[in-house]
């Protein structure tokens, strides 16, 4: 059975992107971005924000980290990860969106062009 595995999303970074190197030398960039909706409830405008953290490896992650600032408008695509953190009961879960691709929208198309890795998910460590 096919399956599919994959996240588009627009919004605002919440904080500058933090990098780190996994005990094997590989380079990691983190980072949340705020996805906003917006409607109207009896006349009322109302609005819920979702933060989604965002994980970038390799030369993706270290252009991510010169270029995103907080407050910066992205689009980013990727696959759904999910990381369990203890055992049994005490087990928690923590779902993020390991980006693919990344395109910053607040400047003209022309200025930065789409950026994006072929996945090759040998490559990625927890």
């Amino acid at each position: 059975m096919p399956a599919l595995n994959r996240v588009q999303l627009i919004g605002y970074l919440g904080k500058d992107p933090e990098s780190k190197y996994t005990p094997t030398g590989k380079k990691v960039c983190h980072f949340s971005v705020g996805v906003t909706q917006r409607w109207k409830s009896a006349g009322e405008l109302k609005e819920y924000t979702e933060w989604v953290n965002i994980e970038i490896w390799g030369a993706l992650g270290e252009i991510a980290q010169a270029n995103l600032k907080k407050g910066r408008l992205v689009f980013v695509e990727g696959r759904l990860k999910t990381d369990r953190v203890g055992e049994g009961e005490n087990a928690k879960y923590y779902t993020k969106v390991v980006a693919l691709s990344l395109q910053f929208l607040d400047r003209k198309p022309a200025d930065e062009p789409v950026m994006s890795v072929e996945e090759d998910a040998a490559g990625y460590e927890a």
